[in-house]
């Protein structure tokens, strides 16, 4: 039913509106009729009637001109009080609307103005002119009463809207605010990405580069080897890098197609660029190895990749461990270099002002983990980190 009105409201407003102003022309005509039956000497029915009809007829102005609408209304009632006629509520219909849509469209202050002036006026017209001096209460109190009680009513509902319309604008910033970060949070993810790709390869290829350069006069054979190897170098690093602009090309959110592939399973093929660029490196997997989650098997990767990279940029050694150790509810891995002999006071891995060891971290932390980096106590540079695999997933059914 009331969504039925609501409907109504909506795509006939004149029709409901006309269909209101009469029933509360009906209800008003009703009040003056009432006087007539409990006063002693009942004054004439017209002028009520005619009153009556004047303060119904200018209430379609109540939205636009709500003080001059309510001022209108306030001076027919009080001319029926002033006629005899008894101020209850069903006479005093079209002045209280015009009091409530008034609270309603303006300033508090204005509204309860208007609404003491009306008030006062119900009590002066009932001081003066009533035909019933023996009840002050109905013929004083009750009409200020429900004056004030009018603009009480509307006061709230104008606190109700303009809550809602601060609450509505509150969400819609919250919501902005919320994109805004996720946009950010995606820059930081991409520039990660570029950042970890662009990094290594080039690093690599510099280093493979570096040593066909030495070995061309003396070894051409190896030198020819580190060529190729070469080759399949920068041909990975345009494969990642493809994968990682492309997703600033998408236009879906799909969190599966933004994924990278690399993970655990390509740091074999990682130890194998490494060899070739120079750096020697062991794997040590320890507990029964599980698979993970497509982001921490990413993470992971990109931690230990980024480690070797300093390594292979910084480290005074040529030779790297990596250490994974896998427990029921967590992966560690460390990547740990000497010091060389002889540069005992070389610089660790990661001490420049890069974003390496910023990018593991943030890594970690992402993914809800730890990390700790920093020079061993005999000399070298230790990188660690552990991951929760609360998130992994079950290992696949035979």
């Amino acid at each position: 039913m009331s969504t039925s009105w609501q409907r109504l409201t909506t795509t006939r407003p004149g029709a409901v509106e006309a269909v209101t102003l009469t029933l509360l022309l009906v209800f008003t005509v009703s009040g003056v009729v009432l006087t007539r039956t409990v006063a002693t000497e009942p004054p004439r029915v017209w002028p009520g009637v005619v009153l009556s009809a004047v303060a119904c007829g200018v209430l379609p102005w109540r939205r636009s001109h709500p003080l001059k609408t309510l001022a209108a209304t306030l001076v027919c009632t009080v001319g029926q009080g002033a006629l005899g006629y008894l101020l209850t509520p069903l006479l005093m219909g079209p002045l209280l609307v015009a009091q409530y849509a008034t609270s309603v469209r303006v300033r508090r202050t204005i509204s309860w103005r208007s609404a003491l002036t009306g008030a006062a006026c119900m009590v002066v017209t009932g001081l003066l002119f009533t035909s019933i001096h023996d009840s002050l209460l109905l013929a004083v109190v009750n009409p200020a009463a429900w004056v004030l009680l009018s603009a009480a009513f509307g006061g709230y509902i104008r606190l109700r809207r303009d809550y809602a319309v601060a609450r509505a604008e509150h969400i819609a910033h919250e919501r902005e605010e919320e994109a805004r970060h996720r946009v950010v949070q995606e820059r930081m993810r991409i520039a990660r990405e570029l950042h970890d790709v662009v990094a290594h390869h080039l690093t690599l290829a510099s280093a493979q580069a570096g040593t066909a350069a030495h070995l061309s006069r003396t070894h051409p054979e190896q030198a020819f080897q580190i060529l190729d190897q070469l080759a399949g170098t920068t041909a990975a690093a345009l494969d990642e890098l493809k994968a990682a602009v492309g997703l600033l090309r998408q236009d879906t959110d799909d969190g599966d197609d933004l994924a990278p592939a690399p993970g655990l399973g390509q740091l074999p093929q990682l130890v194998e660029a490494c060899a070739a660029a120079g750096l020697e490196v062991t794997v040590t997997i320890e507990g029964p190895a599980r698979p993970l989650a497509p982001g921490v098997d990413l993470t992971c990767y990109r931690i230990i990749q980024e480690a070797l990279t300093n390594v292979t940029k910084h480290a005074a050694t040529h030779a790297a461990r990596v250490r994974l150790v896998y427990t029921p509810h967590r992966l560690t891995l460390t990547v740990t270099n000497d010091a060389a002999p002889d540069r005992p006071g070389s610089p660790p891995p990661g001490s420049g002002h890069g974003f390496g060891l910023l990018g593991m971290r943030e890594r970690a932390t992402a993914a809800g983990g730890t990390f700790l980096a920093g020079p061993r106590p005999r000399g070298g540079f230790e990188v660690s980190c552990a991951i929760p695999l609360a998130g992994t997933s079950e290992s696949p059914s035979p």
